[in-house]
C-alpha cells in the first residue's frame, strides 16, 4: 500500500513531490474530521497508538486540548512533520528532533540533530483550521552523514547543490466559520473591515470594502465584476441589486451574494498575509506586517462540498499575486492559494532561491496507509 501511495517510489512519481535539480516541493493534506471519533483523544479508538508515535512533551499539549477537534489536528500535525522529516533525510523516525527555530516557544518548527543544531537543506511549515492540516516542506536535496551519537558529521559532498536561504510558509483559512455578519449588520462591511487596521494597508482595506472578483448567484452561476459594476460600491446585506448584463437580459439578487463575495476576498488577503509572514515564523503583531501588501489579489473560487464517503473537491487555483514590502515588489518569492471544499482556501509560500521551484498539487493522505504504516516500517532504521 506504503508503494501505491507514492512514499517508498522514487520523488518523480509522488503526486505531492515536485522534484528540481537543486531540490523539491512537498504539499500533504491530513482530513481529521473523521479521524479518532469520540468526545476525549485519551479514548479515542487509534489515538494512544498514534500518540506513541511523538514526544512527551507533544503529547501533554494534545492532551491538554479543551476540544477533541484540537487536539485532532495537533495530533495529525506532530505526525505529518516526523513523517516529512524522516522522509526528507533518510533518518528512522525515532531519530527525528524538533525544536524551533529563534524564540523557543513561538519560533518556527525545525529538524534538530541530537546536540540540538539545526539541520540546513530542509524547511517545512504546518497550518490547520477547523479539522484540516496541511503541510508545505522544501528538501534542498543535501546529503548528510550521521555520527553514532545521531550528531551531523557535515555533508556527504561538498558539491551538493543547496538552495541557501529558501523558506516555506502555509496557511488555512475557513470562510464560513465565524460569524461575522453580526458586526457587519452593525458597523457595515467598511467598519469590520477597520477592525484590522493593525494588520492590513489603507490600500488593502479599501479593496476589500469595494472591490469584487465575482458574485455567486444561487443557481451556482458567477458574475463578473464587469457585470456588478458600480454595485461593488454596497457594504451592507439585505439590498436588492438589478444588475443588465451585456445580453440585455436583468439579473436581481441579494446583496448579501455581493457580501459573501467580499468576505472571501478578504480571508484571501488573511490567507496571503499569514502564509507570508509564516516564512520567518512570525505572527501577525509582526511590526512590518502593514508594510507588507498584496495587489491583483483574486479570491479562488469554491470547490464541492465532500459527499458521503468522497474526499472534498479542490477548487480555483491562483499563483499571479504581487507581493510588496514597503512600496517596492518582492521578486524572490511565489506564492499561491487554492481553495478546498466550499468553505477552505490553502495559500502557501515559498522565498529564497526559488527560481525552478513549482508548489505541486496537495496529496491527501491516508492517516494508517501513508502515516502510521511508513512509521511503523521505519521506526528504528530508515
Amino acid at each position: 500500500r506504503l508503494q501505491e501511495t507514492g512514499l517508498l517510489t522514487p520523488p518523480d512519481s509522488f503526486d505531492g513531490l515536485a522534484p528540481i535539480g537543486g531540490g523539491s516541493v512537498t504539499t500533504w493534506l491530513i482530513d481529521t474530521r473523521s479521524l479518532w471519533p469520540g468526545n476525549s483523544i485519551l479514548y479515542a479508538p487509534g489515538a494512544a497508538h498514534a500518540m506513541s508515535l511523538i514526544s512527551e512533551e507533544e503529547r501533554k499539549i494534545i492532551m491538554g486540548k479543551m476540544f477533541i477537534a484540537d487536539a485532532r489536528m495537533s495530533l495529525a500535525s506532530a505526525l505529518m512533520k516526523r513523517l516529512f522529516i524522516s522522509q526528507a533525510l533518510g533518518i528512522a523516525w525515532n531519530e527525528v528532533r524538533l525544536a524551533r527555530k529563534g524564540d523557543p516557544k513561538h519560533g518556527k518548527p525545525c529538524a534538530v540533530d541530537a546536540v540540538g543544531r539545526v539541520i540546513e537543506g530542509i524547511d517545512f511549515n504546518i497550518s490547520h483550521q477547523n479539522g484540516l492540516v496541511a503541510l508545505i516542506g522544501w528538501d534542498g536535496q543535501v546529503p548528510h552523514s550521521y555520527n553514532s551519537d545521531d550528531t551531523i558529521n557535515g555533508l556527504i559532498s561538498p558539491s551538493a547543490d543547496l538552495r541557501d536561504g529558501v523558506t516555506v510558509g502555509i496557511d488555512i483559512v475557513c470562510v464560513n466559520e465565524r460569524d461575522d455578519y453580526r458586526t457587519i449588520d452593525t458597523e457595515g462591511l467598511d467598519g469590520w473591515v477597520d477592525i484590522y487596521e493593525f494588520i492590513f494597508s489603507d490600500e488593502e482595506r479599501w479593496s476589500m470594502k469595494y472591490d469584487i472578483d465575482y458574485v455567486t448567484l444561487l443557481d451556482g452561476s458567477f458574475l463578473t465584476r464587469h457585470e456588478i459594476g458600480r454595485h461593488d460600491r454596497c457594504i451592507a446585506r439585505n439590498r436588492d441589486i438589478s444588475c443588465k448584463l451585456p445580453s440585455g437580459n436583468h439579473v436581481d439578487f441579494s446583496s448579501e451574494r455581493l457580501i459573501e463575495a467580499k468576505l472571501r476576498r478578504f480571508y484571501t488577503y488573511f490567507c496571503y498575509k499569514e502564509s507570508y509572514i509564516k516564512l520567518s515564523g512570525e505572527a501577525l503583531l509582526a511590526p512590518w506586517i502593514r508594510d507588507l501588501e498584496f495587489f491583483d489579489v483574486r479570491s479562488p473560487k469554491p470547490g464541492n462540498p465532500a459527499r458521503c464517503s468522497t474526499h472534498g473537491m479542490w477548487g480555483e487555483e491562483v499563483d499571479d499575486v504581487e507581493v510588496y514590502m514597503n512600496g517596492k515588489e518582492v521578486s524572490d518569492v511565489k506564492m499561491k492559494i487554492q481553495s478546498f471544499e466550499e468553505g477552505f482556501m490553502i495559500s502557501t509560500a515559498m522565498q529564497g532561491d526559488v527560481q525552478g521551484l513549482k508548489v505541486p498539487g496537495f496529496t491527501t493522505l491516508d492517516l494508517n496507509a501513508d502515516v502510521l504504516d511508513y512509521a511503523a516500517a521505519h521506526l528504528d532504521h530508515p
